[in-house]
């Protein structure tokens, strides 16, 4: 998929569903979600799948192994605009790993992943906590990571 592609709206095909919940103070004056608020959304259900695989979950430590990754790229596209608070979802997808690189597909979407509201990628870079230098996933990533992937075919 390039950037600026739609990915499939079949929400189970590939990837999760992870519900998140759109609160009042996540919209701007007009009433539409910010549009900071949609990569929040997306870390939001990162962290829920990491948390349900036993990583993270530790208030005020360092992370450390798998957990220490930063943002290398976002790239988001707005599809429509999001208007009421409440329940919806983000659906997220791998595409294969590199070495020392993740890149993540997501839609912020409707409960039920029928409808979307935005999409895009998100890169990581894991780095090693003491040299800041990228450093390989563990083989225990690359396992869990291979669940999530977007099918060739779909790529």
């Amino acid at each position: 998929m390039t950037a600026g592609t739609r990915p499939t709206t079949d929400p189970v095909e590939f990837g999760v569903l992870i519900p998140v919940t759109v609160y009042f103070d996540d919209f701007d004056p007009m009433g539409l979600l910010h549009n900071s608020r949609y990569p929040v959304l997306v870390e939001r259900a990162w962290v829920t799948y990491w948390e349900r695989h036993g990583f993270g979950g530790r208030k005020f430590v360092a992370a450390e192994g798998d957990e220490f990754n930063v943002v290398k790229d976002l790239h988001i596209v707005f599809d429509q605009a999001l208007n009421q608070v409440g329940e919806y979802a983000v659906h997220l997808w791998l595409e294969p790993l590199g070495r020392t690189s993740a890149t993540a597909g997501f839609r912020v979407c409707s409960a039920d992943g029928s409808v979307t509201y935005a999409h895009g990628t998100r890169t990581v870079i894991r780095l090693d906590p003491t040299t800041l230098r990228p450093v390989a996933w563990s083989d225990h990533v690359r396992a869990l990571s291979a669940t999530m992937l977007r099918p060739e075919s779909d790529r």
